[in-house]
């Protein structure tokens, strides 16, 4: 009874221990201190006891060593017995010699043995969870490749990787991921937190990360450290800009990252939601790196205040848009990657155009120095842009209702070209 039981013990947490990568050394170091538990329950010490584990045999053996004792000397009767009790035992044993009687598991009682299992299985939870959080902890800014196997109501998915549960939030999705149960993922792994005591991975597609391994696990160059990814702008599944340099004269970072026909950055274009990405040639002039900074946009000329990280943009009348991008996309990424406030005017024929502050009577002195800080000097300059992109510009500062009027009053000063 007692080696079927404790077969069943060390069988049932080896194979638990080994599914959740315990190592077995650390199995029987757990086994003993439970068993240790159990004694201390039942005699208040363990010290006159010795458990010995055979874990390729999957035999438990707890051993009660007493030291063999006059009557009138016994004073702790878990540590000591008398000679005649001994001598029941082994009728050979001498006074001061040791007795060593083989403790049965069940002799603890069902309860017993019950909690200890429970304790186990305790155990190898939290070891679970510190071997998880070690790990990943080791894997943060690493891609993995996951299945998708719940869909939260409030869109946060959990992944599947290795049998372990990833949380990929609704804010580190981008917008036009669609994904369903079973559905494979890829991501980044960000950060782990403990939160309740349990593990929480975090994994992400929109982070800049993710788009730098991106590169490195489809351009060789980069893996190899040849191209230096040196700055990197997201504004996830619409467009990206990064800023690569070549440590090898004989290679062209740009064309390197691009491939023949565009292969290499298509397969991470589709990755990302045909996310547009400008792939631009570093360099530590500030002035030169704006201009390549706002590609596709033909810039004329940039005044900059490197002090106050800031630069005034002259391009093109038909350019603007370009510049600005939809939504004001472009100009944002460019400016996060030049690290400079960018503002982009266009340039005009003076005789062709109506400077801004002439219609502060019409909308007031406010508004127009809402349009200066855009960059619309003139009149021409916010006619450039539609009613939705004076709104974006502005942070809404100009709302819907104004910014129609604003387009109308201007555009009536000029019907007499038309």
């Amino acid at each position: 009874m007692q080696n079927e039981l404790s077969k069943q013990i060390i069988s049932s947490f080896a194979e638990i221990a080994h599914e959740k990568g315990i190592e077995r050394d650390m199995l029987l170091s757990i086994l003993e201190d439970v068993f240790r538990t159990m004694i201390r329950k039942k005699y208040e010490s363990d010290d006159s006891f010795e458990v010995i584990l055979n874990a390729d045999r999957g035999e438990i053996q707890i051993l009660h060593v007493q030291e063999v004792v006059p009557a009138d000397e016994l004073t702790d009767e878990v540590a000591e017995i008398t000679l005649e009790n001994a001598q029941k035992v082994d009728p050979d044993i001498e006074l001061y010699d040791e007795l060593a009687q083989e403790i049965q598991i069940t002799d603890f009682g069902r309860r017993a043995v019950t909690m200890a299992r429970q304790q186990l299985a305790q155990r190898i939870r939290e070891i679970e969870k510190d071997n998880i959080y070690e790990d990943y902890t080791d894997r943060v800014g690493e891609i993995i490749l996951g299945d998708v196997y719940q869909v939260r109501h409030n869109k946060d998915i959990l992944v599947n990787h290795n049998g372990v549960e990833l949380l990929l939030p609704k804010s580190e999705q981008i917008y036009k991921d669609r994904y369903r149960k079973g559905d494979t993922i890829r991501a980044v792994v960000t950060g782990v937190h403990m939160r309740n005591g349990n593990p929480t991975v975090i994994i992400s597609r929109t982070s800049e990360l993710f788009l730098e391994r991106l590169f490195e696990n489809e351009i060789p160059e980069v893996f190899d450290g040849i191209i230096e990814l040196v700055r990197i702008a997201r504004a996830p599944g619409d467009r990206s800009k990064v800023a690569v340099l070549s440590h090898d004269e004989r290679v062209d970072p740009v064309g390197a990252c691009v491939g023949m026909k565009g292969i290499r950055i298509h397969a991470i274009v589709r990755e990302l939601q045909n996310e547009n990405i400008d792939v631009i040639n570093f360099t530590p002039d500030k002035i030169d790196f704006i201009k390549r900074a706002l590609q596709p946009a033909e810039v004329l000329k940039v005044e900059l205040n490197e002090e106050a990280k800031h630069a005034n943009v002259l391009v093109p009348a038909d350019e603007v848009s370009k510049a600005i991008g939809k939504g004001g996309v472009n100009i944002r990424l460019a400016s996060k990657l030049a690290e400079v406030e960018i503002d982009v005017y266009r340039e005009v024929e003076a005789e062709d155009d109506i400077d801004i502050d002439e219609f502060e009577v019409d909308f007031g002195a406010e508004v127009i120095q809402m349009l200066h800080d855009i960059g619309c000097d003139t009149a021409r300059a916010v006619l450039e842009l539609d009613a939705d992109e004076l709104v974006s510009r502005t942070n809404e500062e100009i709302d819907p209702e104004l910014a129609e009027k604003i387009m109308s009053v201007i555009a009536y000063e000029f019907e007499d070209e038309a």
